[in-house]
């Protein structure tokens, strides 16, 4: 069939889904019709048929269809969790370590002094594990290839971690399962150290501050200040609380859950601002960079963030479809998850004191 009379089949076979315009080798342009993802399911069922992978997205009041036989929308290969559990293995060494050198053990010492960082590993791993389970489980079932967790084992003197995360090797298809892959991580992480913070905060006691000169100042959210108010009522002049190990990974779980929602780059709340805003997104970014460089004046720490959201990029890769809007359960997902945002970020983590 040569070029001429594929053009006619797709005009033809196409024409009750799209006014089409133009149709080029590899692309087609014009306006899907309504029902619109009714339409579009459709389309993409037809060039799968065909074989063909296809992506849509919209470009000022038109519809552009790409389509071809390799546009790396899926992927083929096999994942061999090997490495995913010997890094798995070594945090909980690392977190163990940390724990029970932060509780008072020392198990370079005393081997057994290992069982006081069981409390402080546990949880952090626990919380962790489960933010990141929950994005793999909902990319399978939004039929996005993506790999187990990969745990990262840094002998880091306060988490003995730098976090975890999934390697998504396929694309997103659509905005609404961009916005249910992206927030299932913090939000399930969420639910998960809200109890942990909880039953940590529970067992954390009251000492003079004379006797937590070791001790490291550890900035509030909204929400971890609530919670210590509900425990600890009043604090007397003169005395700190002493957080419990496991209300320390809570703390952690809540930050590193703001964290991942910050709505720039590659973050998960970048995701979701992506999903929300499209390409308006692009100014929206350089926005949050420059609130965080602000904040870096208070905390040095988010200079540092802001570098790493800039190296990891600001362009975020397009879902295969890219024209279906946001059903209602997504935006309220997406709000949902900025509504954590604001209770768990800290503009402070660790005061800096002169």
């Amino acid at each position: 069939m040569d070029l001429s009379q594929e053009n006619n089949q797709l005009l033809n076979d196409l024409s009750p889904l799209m006014a089409i315009e133009t149709i080029e080798p590899n692309s087609i342009t014009g306006r899907i019709l309504e029902p619109l993802g009714q339409n579009i399911t459709a389309i993409k069922n037809y060039f799968l048929q065909k074989g063909y992978d296809v992506s849509l997205e919209k470009i000022g009041n038109k519809h552009l269809i790409r389509f071809g036989i390799a546009l790396g929308l899926k992927s083929k290969t096999q994942s061999r969790p090997v490495i995913n559990i010997i890094l798995f293995v070594a945090t909980i060494f690392t977190t163990l370590l940390v724990g029970s050198f932060n509780n008072g053990g020392n198990p370079l010492v005393n081997i057994s002094d290992l069982i006081l960082g069981v409390p402080f590993s546990f949880s952090i791993i626990l919380i962790l594990g489960s933010h990141e389970l929950g994005h793999y489980l909902f990319a399978r079932r939004e039929g996005v290839d993506a790999s187990l967790p990969y745990f990262l084992p840094v002998p880091h003197p306060l988490v003995g971690t730098m976090g975890a995360f999934i390697r998504i090797k396929s694309t997103i298809p659509n905005r609404n399962a961009l916005i249910k892959v992206g927030s299932a991580g913090p939000l399930i992480g969420f639910l998960v150290a809200l109890p942990v913070t909880i039953l940590g905060l529970r067992l954390s006691t009251l000492k003079a501050i004379t006797e937590t000169k070791q001790g490291i100042a550890l900035g509030s959210s909204i929400l971890f200040h609530i919670l210590s108010k509900i425990f600890f009522r009043t604090v007397p002049e003169g005395y700190d609380i002493m957080l419990h190990p496991i209300a320390f990974a809570g703390w952690l779980g809540l930050f590193v859950t703001a964290l991942n929602l910050i709505p720039v780059g590659q973050l998960d709340g970048g995701h979701i601002a992506y999903a929300v805003l499209g390409r308006a997104r692009k100014i929206f970014n350089f926005l949050v960079i420059g609130l965080m460089v602000l904040l870096g004046i208070r905390w040095p720490g988010w200079y540092v963030w802001a570098m790493i959201a800039v190296i990891f990029g600001l362009r975020h890769p397009k879902p295969q479809d890219d024209i279906t809007p946001l059903g209602t359960k997504e935006k309220i997902l997406a709000f949902i998850a900025f509504l954590i945002l604001i209770l768990t970020f800290i503009p402070v983590p660790i005061p800096i004191t002169k």
